[in-house]
């Protein structure tokens, strides 16, 4: 029997990738303290790639302790912006202020996903995207948040690329997948190799 995907994440985005690719998972977010995690790793002066990679690994560590013989699947991303990094909006004027430091600049965002089976780590990838927001005036980014939020508020950047959120780029580089938060291809290339489809 080939061993069953744990998802340890609360993303609709990444489960619906998933499911639409017709990977079946079960889906069993953990808590972490994200925020401690991300500001002891940022005092520390890690690289972004890094900040998302620890993060995606704790949650796959932690899911896995209860999850023997199946493989948990952690994942996180991180928006980078020269040296600051960004995560999700804790409301809509933090949203504002996001979308206005974004415009018109060329930022990174950071997939990382890491699999753990057996409480170890078995795989790992980072994906990278690189994306340029056309210069946004203030009422321009008004307009959007009244369209699109709350619906944004568990985006990182503020922004969904397969919706309204495109409106605001003049330039993407990058996987599509990556940019939703989770490096689907070579994720399937690893779960086709193991079984799971």
């Amino acid at each position: 029997m080939p061993p069953k995907l744990i998802l340890a994440s609360a993303s609709e985005a990444r489960a619906r990738m998933l499911h639409s690719a017709g990977v079946d998972c079960e889906i069993a977010p953990v808590r972490i303290d994200e925020t401690a995690l991300r500001a002891s790793l940022q005092a520390e002066a890690a690289h972004p790639r890094d900040i998302a990679d620890v993060l995606a690994e704790a949650k796959a560590r932690k899911a896995s302790r209860n999850a023997d013989d199946a493989l948990v699947l952690g994942s996180d991303q991180i928006l980078s912006l020269d040296k600051a990094t960004f995560g999700k909006p804790e409301n809509r004027a933090a949203a504002a202020k996001q979308l206005a430091t974004l415009s018109g600049q060329r930022h990174s965002l950071f997939s990382a996903a890491v699999i753990y089976e057996n409480s170890e780590p078995v795989w790992r990838h980072l994906g990278v995207a690189h994306l340029t927001m056309r210069t946004l005036r203030e009422d321009e980014i008004d307009a959007y948040l009244d369209k699109a939020w709350p619906a944004i508020a568990g985006s990182v950047g503020c922004y969904h690329l397969e919706g309204l959120g495109v409106q605001l780029f003049d330039r993407v580089e990058g996987d599509f997948f990556t940019i939703q938060g989770l490096p689907l291809l070579p994720l399937l290339g690893y779960l086709r190799i193991r079984g799971v489809i």
